[in-house]
């Protein structure tokens, strides 16, 4: 078994690199490639800024993608403090070559194993010491020298960057809920929104604005435009709502799943002066939606 260890939230353009050669390497090898993640995020069990951390994938999403890459195994440990608490030697040791067979390991050019926090190179040689085939990766840069990390797609994404931030995942950024009832003021202007709940509260959602968005439904991709934000035109103190209006689409799917994947920001979100100006602004912006850039 050729095994990675990591988070790897969004498995991004980076991650993707990583885990494309751990996968090469197992079948070089004749053997099976793993990789073996943690949830819950480790921020969040040890409370490192936890109450701001948002993730840009849920474990089934990221457990997808992994596997789209071709990964043969994906093993989950609980992260606790309890875990947290094993040096690299004892993770390495119990984990990758007792419970799981481990032959080799991948390690990437920032990899963090264990509560010693030792370096990569220091991770290195306690693997070789243990008999571990060691293959090592570089790092991927976005163009430049900015290198792609989840920190930096969690930025452009929280400032509604969300084109930049899917060319560092390598795939449009989405979020995926359930169709709630809202207050319907939408349809009363021409515009009826569909309300999304997330089923992963932990789920970044793009700064507050006004998106080109493709929408997934009733087995139907669709396009759209989405409402991030708090309605200021309508009332203040408003909870925050993400709202989708689906172009040329009609139906009750109230109950039912919806995935939005984001394309493009239209513009912030402002306070209009009447439900009338609001309205002329949607046509604009739906409008700029459908002009023809993606």
């Amino acid at each position: 078994m050729v095994i990675a260890t990591g988070f790897f939230d969004g498995v991004h353009l980076g991650h993707r690199f990583v885990i494309e050669q751990l996968v090469k390497a197992a079948r070089d090898r004749g053997d099976e490639s793993m990789i073996v993640t943690f949830w819950p995020h480790p921020r969040n069990v040890l409370q490192d800024d936890a109450r701001n951390l948002r993730l840009l994938t849920s474990l089934k999403e990221k457990e997808q993608l992994l596997r789209s890459i071709g990964v043969d195994r994906i093993e989950v440990l609980p992260f606790t403090k309890e875990f947290s608490r094993l040096t690299t030697r004892e993770y390495l040791q119990e984990y990758v070559i007792g419970r799981f067979g481990g032959k080799a390991v991948l390690l990437g050019y920032d990899n963090r194993v264990g509560g010693d926090r030792l370096t990569t190179e220091q991770i290195r040689d306690v693997a070789l010491g243990l008999g571990l085939e060691v293959i090592r990766t570089e790092s991927v840069s976005a163009g430049g020298d900015t290198v792609i990390s989840s920190t930096k797609i969690r930025e452009a994404i929280a400032r509604g960057d969300v084109e930049s931030a899917s060319g560092m995942l390598g795939y449009g950024y989405s979020l995926t809920g359930v169709v709630v009832a809202g207050n319907r003021l939408g349809r009363t202007i021409g515009f009826p929104t569909a309300n999304i709940q997330l089923y992963e509260p932990l789920k970044l959602v793009p700064g507050n604005g006004v998106y080109s968005v493709e929408v997934e439904t009733v087995g139907r991709k669709l396009r759209g435009m989405c409402n991030i934000g708090v309605r200021p035109t309508v009332g203040s103190g408003n909870q925050r709502t993400i709202e989708v209006n689906i172009f040329d689409f009609d139906e009750d799917i109230y109950g039912l799943d919806l995935k939005v994947t984001f394309l493009r920001k239209i513009r912030d979100e402002r306070k209009f002066d009447s439900l009338s100006d609001l309205r002329l602004q949607l046509v604009k912006d739906r409008e700029d939606c459908t002009s023809g850039r993606i």
